[in-house]
């Protein structure tokens, strides 16, 4: 069994982070003060900034650290009591980020010169327009096209908060678009529709497509989402790529992999259980098939996944029985557990016990991807038996992040314009996420790259690339030359 330390569920962290500025008395200990009290209810320090010095006073921004809404009003609480410390305001830095929007627009060629301005816009700009017109393809080329992939969603399924409507669904995608330019180089624009038929949505989508290098299909519920997807990668000759099913899929795909060189077994002989057969779940499923996986065994609230259910309801659902469970098992995740080498979970917290994960093969992986909760706490895993464990959390080891997948993919579709994101393109994303940590380094702890390793968006482009190439769906055919700063940007012909 391997061992390690985790921490705790309950620990502090930027995302509730605080800066509280204090007009505090210019005496010995005041400030001591402070920071004993704030480590007192848990709080952790960050910077302390002088602002100004007043007449027997100094005015200091503190940065705290907490775990909660409910932890930054105990703080602050206890600030207001301690004797000459006067709390002046505060704020909260994550709403402070937000402030505006995390994203703008910006120009490529200054416009200084009547020149400049003839040739980006009237009357210079005409005769480009005429070229598109003439041959549309030259839009790719000829504008924000190439490299410019819509954010799309409804607001039906954002985060772990459901549906809560496309205004509020728009924070997180200002932060999808600046995970592509920062990550992959692409430009990306949110677009949060207020419309939840889909037959509506795709032809907004559609409508909008001509803008657009690529459609990123984001934080869509299920079973809605299969059906828009479809359509759309059928309708568009542009890549068309629902986040939430295969960024999720790939990643696992990779840790997997990496799993597999660990406990020295060949997909073909594990028993996998996946909790829970939405949109990520499906995906998942469909990814360790082809990696050859055979018996995977999915579970719904309703139990296990089998043909002969009878009440599936959807279409999806029932395709994934006849694909999956060749043994017919029934019952509950209980049930199916016992004996299983690999548990993925993409359900909800608190639905794995440390009994079930006793029952499973010896030296069992979980992937436990439930967020912010996941199935089961790592440590528990561990306790149970679990040699190897993954969630979708940041502060344990093995992240399952999509932003190791999704900046990459779409940097390579949209480097050989792809007409489409294949299965194979998909692979080949996993298996270049994977190799990204060479064999020696690999650990429990360590079956996935960091998301701060440049090298990965740069890996998954090149041989996401090269499997549009090899199956046809590129217009561009020709081979990547990475530029001394390196770019991936640029093509050899």
């Amino acid at each position: 069994m391997f061992r390690r330390l985790l921490p705790l569920l309950h620990s502090t962290g930027a995302s509730n982070s605080i800066t509280v500025r204090l007009k505090l008395d210019d005496s010995p200990g005041t400030l001591s003060r402070v920071l004993s009290v704030v480590g007192d209810v848990g709080g952790n320090i960050g910077a302390i900034d002088i602002v100004r010095h007043e007449s027997g006073t100094l005015v200091r921004d503190v940065s705290i650290d907490t775990r909660s809404v409910s932890h930054q009003h105990e703080i602050l609480s206890m600030l207001h009591g301690i004797d000459g410390v006067n709390v002046q305001q505060w704020s909260d830095r994550t709403f402070l980020m937000h402030l505006g929007g995390k994203i703008s627009t910006g120009i490529k060629f200054p416009l200084r010169t009547r020149d400049d301005l003839s040739m980006a816009y009237t009357p210079g700009v005409a005769r480009v327009c005429m070229a598109i017109h003439e041959n549309p393809e030259k839009a790719r080329n000829l504008t924000i096209k190439k490299n410019t992939v819509a954010v799309v969603s409804d607001g039906t399924a954002v985060l772990g908060l459901g549906d809560i409507g496309p205004e509020a669904a728009m924070p997180v995608m200002e932060g999808k678009a600046m995970l592509f330019k920062e990550f992959g180089g692409v430009d990306a624009f949110p677009i949060c529709v207020n419309e939840k038929d889909p037959e509506e949505i795709i032809k907004i989508v559609k409508a909008l497509a001509p803008t657009f290098g690529g459609i990123n299909l984001e934080d869509i519920s299920a079973p809605r989402c299969f059906e828009i997807e479809k359509r759309l990668q059928e309708e568009l000759d542009i890549p068309v790529f629902h986040d939430d099913q295969h960024g999720t899929a790939v990643v696992l795909t990779a840790a997997l992999i990496n799993s597999l060189k660990l406990i020295e077994k060949n997909p073909g002989e594990l028993k996998a259980v996946v909790l829970g057969v939405g949109a990520a779940g499906t995906a998942c499923t469909n990814m360790m098939l082809a990696l050859g996986i055979k018996n995977i065994i999915g579970v719904d609230r309703q139990g296990v996944l089998h043909r002969d259910r009878t009440d599936l309801g959807c279409d999806e659902k029932m395709e994934y029985a006849k694909r999956t469970n060749p043994n017919g098992e029934t019952g509950t995740l209980q049930d199916v557990i016992k004996g299983a080498d690999l548990f993925v979970g993409v359900s909800g917290p608190k639905t794995l016990t440390q009994e079930d994960v006793r029952s499973m093969a010896p030296n069992p992986m979980v992937f436990a991807m439930s967020n912010p909760e996941p199935e089961i706490m790592p440590l528990d895993a561990v306790e149970a038996g679990a040699s190897i464990v993954a969630t979708g959390r940041s502060d344990f080891p093995n992240q399952v992040n999509n932003v190791l997948c999704f900046p990459g993919i779409f940097r390579g579709a949209l480097d050989v314009s792809a007409l489409h994101i294949n299965e194979a393109m998909k692979m080949a994303a996993a298996r270049a996420i994977a190799d990204s940590i060479p064999d020696e380094a690999l650990g429990p702890d360590y079956i996935i790259p960091s998301i701060f390793d440049r090298s990965v968006s740069k890996n998954v482009a090149k041989a996401v690339a090269q499997a549009a190439r090899d199956t046809g769906v590129a217009r561009v055919t020709g081979e990547y030359s990475i530029s001394p700063r390196g770019s991936m940007r640029e093509i050899k012909y």
